[in-house]
């Protein structure tokens, strides 16, 4: 019989792999998911590198960020992203935090991100940048306090994207494949972006077509899609976790009559 919470666990665990192989992520980062039975829980991995999660490395968190069960294990220092996010925004059903390197010359030069193709719209036009040391002052950069947490929940706002600047990004989801979708191919548009600077002017979507090509991941079979083509770069890569077996079905025991009828026709035939 399916399990549907081992099902959504799988499939958070191989998000991760398959942000990681993109190289979105890489030893750093994480994706996190709702639960799905919860809205007050989340579930995020110990603290390993992405490419290396598995279903049983996931721990399930209050949305103050605390272990609902003591782990065993070590815990990311920056979930604190996730369950801020997750307070602070029922809709949200996945979590990302990335420093992909496709962002970086725009988070050091404080450059709006724009979309300039249209699967680039998933991170919106000019999502909203924040900025740590405004409100912290100096600090080694990680979001580790609840209160810097809440403080870049607040910059999100409802935008699906929030640049943090000289660190990295973190985006959000309505679901996990909506949110890996969203952190691949808007590292895609900086990456592009990026190259177009160096050619001359830059030209962006309108508001109007970034709002419908928005709608990609969401209104078409393109999620999907994305999804199977990325899984199957993760099976080439030897990085595919493996389905769970099922359990072997039980042998039907015979009514208790017949078994007595065997017995007594072998007493028989030994006669």
């Amino acid at each position: 019989m399916a399990n549907p919470l081992l099902d959504a666990r799988r499939e958070l665990a191989i998000a991760n792999r398959i942000v990681a192989n993109e190289g979105v992520l890489d030893a750093f980062g994480h994706v996190s998911m709702r639960h799905p039975d919860n809205p007050n829980r989340y579930f995020l991995s110990r603290s390993r590198a992405p490419e290396l999660v598995e279903p049983d490395d996931l721990i399930e968190y209050d949305l103050d960020s605390q272990p609902v069960r003591e782990p065993s294990a070590g815990q990311y220092s920056e979930r604190v992203i996730h369950g801020e996010i997750y307070k602070a925004r029922p809709d949200v059903m996945s979590v990302c935090h990335h420093h992909a390197p496709a962002f970086m010359p725009l988070l050091a030069t404080s450059a709006d991100y724009v979309p300039v193709f249209h699967l680039g719209a998933v991170g919106g036009i000019r999502p909203p940048f924040w900025d740590q040391h405004d409100e912290f002052g100096d600090t080694n950069m990680l979001v580790v306090k609840p209160e810097e947490g809440a403080s870049l929940a607040r910059a999100l706002g409802e935008h699906n994207m929030v640049l943090m600047r000289r660190h990295g990004v973190t985006a959000v989801g309505a679901n996990v494949k909506d949110c890996v979708f969203r952190c691949i191919y808007s590292a895609r548009n900086a990456e592009y972006q990026v190259r177009a600077i160096g050619l001359g002017t830059v030209s962006s979507l309108s508001h109007g077509e970034a709002e419908l090509c928005g709608k990609i991941s969401t209104s078409t079979t393109g999620l999907m899609r994305a999804w199977e083509y990325w899984s199957v770069r993760l099976v080439r890569a030897g990085l595919m976790i493996p389905e769970p077996k099922a359990a072997p079905a039980r042998a039907a025991k015979a009514p208790a009559r017949t078994v007595r009828k065997a017995a007594a026709g072998k007493k028989t035939r030994r006669r």
